[in-house]
């Protein structure tokens, strides 16, 4: 069983959780909702320009629990052993919720880089560390932003998606810290009530910042995945992951990986993606 148990910096941020990071040296920044982190490796050091003390690298889960759980199983424990501090990311819920709405059908680039203009268009100017960043805009703004204002932000027909996701979040529709209350289900059947927010995109908002570690993002890698380690236990027919289709899928995956199931993709997605040498930050 693997000793190490160390937050590793750069696999954590480069595992597709997150779009707004830049790395400056030995220094990685990124714009976490309101506020600016600044986060070291060695030594292991994280500042932000709130002051505000969080958990972003969930270090208050039992990970080397979580870690012997999800090891269990051959192709995770290869996983876990290539990427060693590969950690979940506790993100502000509003970006995390916006970031993977843009995100659906597009690659980390192009995310990232209409994430960027987002910011710079909606988000309040600030200096941290002698370096300019953009905050992420607030729901109030992107809920009264114009049609335009949002597709000159490279968006294109998430745009809508983008206003009306930010609208319920005004009218307390969807409530972040309600969501993160309630279990699994609920929590998804809230998000899937949103325009724009598909099974996929609802399981990131869940496990990146909605402390459900029970979801598992599917999409055509962690298919790729389940078809080339899992066929038998997974089977898969079609061409299209019907909504019915992936909530069987998700049920058998919880059943087989146990609570701890959405680190059990991370580790699976990342290995995958760096085995295709996929481009990430």
């Amino acid at each position: 069983m693997l000793k190490q148990f160390s937050i590793n910096v750069d696999y954590s941020i480069n595992s597709g959780q997150v779009f707004l990071w830049k790395k400056d040296g030995n220094t990685w920044y990124g714009i976490n909702g309101t506020d600016i982190l600044a986060i070291k490796e060695n030594p292991f050091e994280i500042n932000s320009f709130s002051q505000r003390t969080l958990d972003f690298f969930r270090e208050q889960d039992e990970f080397e629990k979580i870690i012997q759980s999800v090891s269990k199983y051959l192709v995770v424990r290869k996983a876990v052993m290539l990427f060693p501090g590969l950690r979940l990311l506790r993100q502000d819920p509003f970006q995390c919720y916006i970031s993977f709405i843009i995100s659906s059908n597009s690659s980390i680039q192009k995310i990232k880089m209409n994430l960027q203009l987002l910011c710079r268009k909606f988000g309040k100017r600030i200096v941290f560390g002698k370096k300019e960043f953009y905050l992420f805009p607030e729901p109030n703004k992107l809920a009264k932003a114009t049609k335009n204002d949002l597709l000159n932000c490279g968006i294109g027909y998430r745009a809508k998606a983008v206003k009306e996701a930010s609208l319920a979040v005004t009218k307390r529709q969807i409530d972040f810290n309600l969501l993160k209350k309630t279990n699994y289900k609920n929590a998804k059947d809230a998000l899937l009530e949103i325009f724009g927010i598909g099974n996929k995109v609802a399981d990131c908002i869940m496990l990146f910042s909605l402390d459900k570690l029970d979801a598992f993002p599917i999409d055509r890698w962690v298919l790729r995945i389940l078809k080339k380690y899992y066929a038998e236990k997974f089977q898969f027919d079609g061409k299209s992951l019907t909504e019915k289709k992936y909530n069987e899928i998700h049920e058998k995956i919880v059943n087989h990986f146990g609570p701890y199931a959405g680190y059990a993709q991370q580790f699976l997605f990342k290995m995958e993606r760096d085995l295709n040498q996929k481009k990430w930050l």
